[in-house]
């Protein structure tokens, strides 16, 4: 997977299209990304206590990571690796920088 935490991405395909955020959390052995803002759930929450109201939480969900992509000087781009002195470099494949 070439997308890890902290990156910024834009999201491709789904509901959120269009939408960039930072990656908050990935999941590389499910193929999952969890992106701030993108892919929001309401959870209803029973109350903790008695005589406490239940409440409605907003709750970022993972999102598939087919359906992102780096987000690089203001536009998407692919991601390749290049090997530079033993050590493995993630790169915009357009513009050969590394990111």
């Amino acid at each position: 997977m070439k997308i890890k935490k902290g990156d910024n991405i834009i999201v491709i395909a789904g509901k959120d299209k269009g939408k960039n955020g930072k990656v908050a959390k990935a999941f590389p052995k499910e193929n999952l990304v969890l992106v701030e803002g993108i892919n929001v759930h309401k959870k209803h929450q029973r109350p903790t206590k008695s005589g406490a109201k239940g409440q409605v939480i907003d709750k970022p969900m993972p999102i598939n990571v087919s359906n992102v992509m780096i987000y690089d000087g203001g536009k998407r781009a692919r991601v390749g690796m290049k090997n530079i002195a033993g050590k493995k470099i993630r790169i915009n494949k357009k513009t050969s920088k590394e990111i």
